[in-house]
């Protein structure tokens, strides 16, 4: 793993085994990769929501393989997904991504615990499931044996008895606009009222679409990865075209392996 920006006196510097930049030939340590990626500090006026989402594109634009991410990612990657997880007081993602991915729970991460800990956080992240019908199976781990009781976040014209299905089987129902589906920007202030204010959304596209057009996201950790798929695949974020294109800027963005891991925030946040 090397960093390329920021540049630093150390980013250009000759490092053992061949390469160059800051940490070029070896392996980052989960806590430098923690630090590479901790979100803002709180103003003087206390913790703010801050919503950054996380994904992996291929080089020809496609965020998956025969439906699923996993095939266009690599281990560092995943090490960087894992550390994202473990940072955040709660996961936002999709119906649809959940049911494709297969999601279960987060789980507690013994390198992450002191950190957690002193932030004030959970054992492990809560995941907050957006969906309009609440057509999930309820019966499944990620609502019947979390660590921390995993949301449901719908509107208020959902289906009364999928709610009910939802809350028995141990899911907390969290409404988030006022027709069937949900709206982004209640979706943000519904999670800070519960206290959770480091967001972190793994799509799917649709949804990530979604927040792009309510302009509710404060960060992108994308992936590139040097791969070429063709094919139709859908891109990191769909739906309709938002009016103005919304501008962010480089944070910054490390490299292993030919994959880029890059760090964007809007233009006008100070890091």
């Amino acid at each position: 793993m090397r960093r390329l920006f920021p540049v630093t006196d150390e980013t250009a510097a000759p490092a053992p085994g061949g390469g160059s930049g800051e940490g070029a030939g070896r392996e980052w340590s989960l806590a430098e990769l923690a630090a590479a990626y901790a979100y803002p500090e709180p103003g003087p006026a206390g913790p703010v929501p801050w919503l950054r989402a996380n994904m992996v594109s291929t080089l020809d634009g496609a965020a998956q393989h025969d439906g699923r991410s996993q095939p266009i990612s690599s281990a560092t990657d995943m090490r960087i997904f894992g550390t994202l997880r473990a940072l955040a007081d709660v996961v936002v993602v999709g119906a649809e991504t959940v049911r494709k991915e297969g999601y279960r729970p987060a789980r507690a991460r013994e390198d992450f615990a002191a950190l957690r800990e002193a932030a004030g956080q959970r054992p492990a992240p809560a995941i907050a499931v957006v969906t309009a019908s609440l057509d999930l199976d309820f019966s499944l781990p990620l609502f019947t044996s979390p660590l921390v009781p995993t949301l449901v976040l719908t509107g208020a014209a959902a289906d009364p008895g999928r709610i009910a299905t939802a809350e028995k089987a141990g899911a907390r129902v969290v409404t988030a606009g006022d027709g069937i589906g949900v709206d982004p920007a209640r979706a943000v202030r519904a999670l800070a009222g519960l206290g959770h204010t480091r967001l972190l959304t793994e799509g799917g596209p649709r949804l990530l679409g979604q927040m792009a057009a309510a302009d509710v996201l404060d960060e992108l950790c994308l992936t590139l990865s040097p791969m070429l798929t063709a094919g139709e695949a859908q891109r990191i974020a769909g739906g309709p075209a938002v009016t103005v294109p919304h501008r962010f800027g480089l944070v910054s963005m490390l490299e292993e392996d030919g994959f880029l891991f890059t760090r964007y925030g809007r233009s006008r946040t100070a890091y």
